[in-house]
């Protein structure tokens, strides 16, 4: 769950962001079905796991004391950020952790609450998301808890790195076409910020492939 940004200013829930610039523009989206994970994956310019501050590995890290459900190394974190479209900003990390943590089915109301003030709070900077951000948190959580995928940070073993996307996903239970009408919400709730300019849009399918999960659909 580690954050990559660099030093954020933001206001009413826009951000801008200090920071390299395939870190700001780096964006897998949605329309990539027929790619292969490891190649996307390849793709993202990965900070290494010593740059973490003690604080975020204390809470999010599955060897952290005080870790929360959803608690990932920061590999499997990478390819969750593939695997629900998202990229690098801070609110896509809001939405990448809290669907992460709702993926568990276990997290309590104290817990949400908790991690809410401790990454909008107690996170030094470049780490701290601020609290307008975390509307995208919240809608990660309810996705991840809604959807059929259960575990998301258990489940994206080495075996799928040379699966295709649409492959991975439907495996995982990650529904793209909910998944964009979740992204339409977040849009309307942070409409200035950066991350909802780019959020892939639903598609207009019929019943039958109201998933969204076909190869070459997304």
């Amino acid at each position: 769950m580690a954050v990559r940004d660099g030093n954020r200013a933001r206001r009413e829930g826009a951000e801008t962001v200090r920071q390299p610039a395939e870190w700001r523009t780096w964006f897998p989206g949605l329309d990539n079905d027929r790619l292969m994970l490891r190649d996307v994956l390849a793709t993202l310019p990965a900070a290494p796991p010593a740059a973490i501050p003690w604080i975020v590995r204390l809470f999010e890290n599955p060897q952290g004391w005080l870790r929360l459900h959803g608690a990932v190394d920061l590999a499997t974190h990478d390819r969750i950020h593939v695997v629900l479209g998202r990229g690098l900003l801070a609110q896509d990390e809001a939405f990448v952790i809290g669907f992460t943590m709702g993926s568990t089915k276990s997290v309590t109301r104290l817990e949400r609450w908790f991690f809410k003030r401790a990454v909008s709070h107690l996170y030094p900077d470049p780490y701290r998301i601020p609290w307008p951000i975390l509307a995208a948190y919240d809608l990660g959580l309810e996705a991840g808890r809604d959807m059929a995928v259960r575990d998301i940070h258990r489940s994206l073993g080495d075996e799928m790195l040379d699966r295709p996307l649409g492959e991975v996903r439907r495996a995982l239970g990650v529904d793209t076409q909910r998944l964009r009408q979740v992204y339409a919400r977040e849009r309307e709730a942070l409409p200035e910020s950066p991350a909802s300019q780019r959020l892939p849009q639903p598609l207009d399918v019929g019943p039958r492939a109201s998933s969204g999960n076909r190869a070459g659909t997304n």
